[in-house]
């Protein structure tokens, strides 16, 4: 088999991953279904960085909707997103991956702090490094987490893995049968399309730094490995087409 094409990987999970069919909550039989595909990475070398989500336990725009001060729930949300992570390290090493969690929140007691040059060294051992609570700050995604942390630890690309979505579409999927479905968009058609991948400030960063997304669908069979060897799978996003 070819060397892969992207050497080291950040990799976004969001909270509905966890959750497998359900609509809240952490399916332990999805999660270890995750561990299995990023244990394979590992294996082959690919150095694995990942953030997580925790919209399956909390949504902080949600949350204000229901009357909850907004950065108070997006500090929930980041306490969300370190259960997530704590439960994916679990799975990961339970299998035999060396894994470390690193929290932009202060939590001692359960994840390192967020320190990049440590994250990096963790990487260049081998370790898959999980990023929890998001950037530490509230008003930001967990998506712009993930692309400021793939541009700090000099990632070669960012998956953002999808849930039951095989790509990005001119309109939702799932809702319209004759969406189309688009294999390569350049940075700003995405931003002037609007075609909701990440929120703009995310997909700003990756444009400014030329870091090139893919977004695909996690539950395909070996999405993840394809992705890694660059075999076309979901929609790159990148300067050019």
């Amino acid at each position: 088999m070819t060397e892969p094409r992207y050497k080291r990987i950040l990799l976004k999970l969001s909270g509905e991953s966890f959750s497998g069919n359900a609509d809240l909550g952490i399916d332990t039989a999805t999660i270890k279904r995750i561990a299995s595909q990023i244990k394979k990475l590992a294996g082959i070398g690919v150095e694995v960085a990942i953030v997580v989500g925790g919209g399956n336990i909390l949504r902080g725009h949600l949350a204000e909707k229901a009357g909850m001060d907004r950065a108070t729930a997006d500090y929930a949300g980041m306490l969300a997103t370190v259960i997530n992570a704590l439960a994916l390290q679990d799975a990961l090493e339970k299998i035999g991956v060396d894994t470390r969690t690193q929290s932009a929140i202060d939590i001692q007691e359960v994840a390192e702090p967020y320190i990049r040059r440590r994250a990096i060294r963790h990487l260049e051992k081998g370790r898959v490094v999980i990023f929890a609570a998001g950037t530490g700050n509230p008003y930001m995604s967990t998506d712009t987490a993930a692309a400021l942390r793939a541009i700090e630890i000099d990632a070669d690309i960012l998956l953002m893995a999808k849930n039951k979505v095989d790509g990005i579409y001119n309109a939702d999927p799932n809702k319209n049968p004759k969406a189309k479905k688009f294999d390569k968009l350049t940075y700003m058609q995405a931003l002037n399309l609007r075609l909701e991948i990440m929120d703009s400030t995310a997909l700003s960063l990756c444009l400014e730094n030329k870091l090139p997304i893919i977004v695909f669908d996690l539950q395909t069979k070996n999405s993840l490995e394809q992705a890694v060897y660059g075999k076309p799978i979901g929609t790159l996003v990148t300067s050019e087409v």
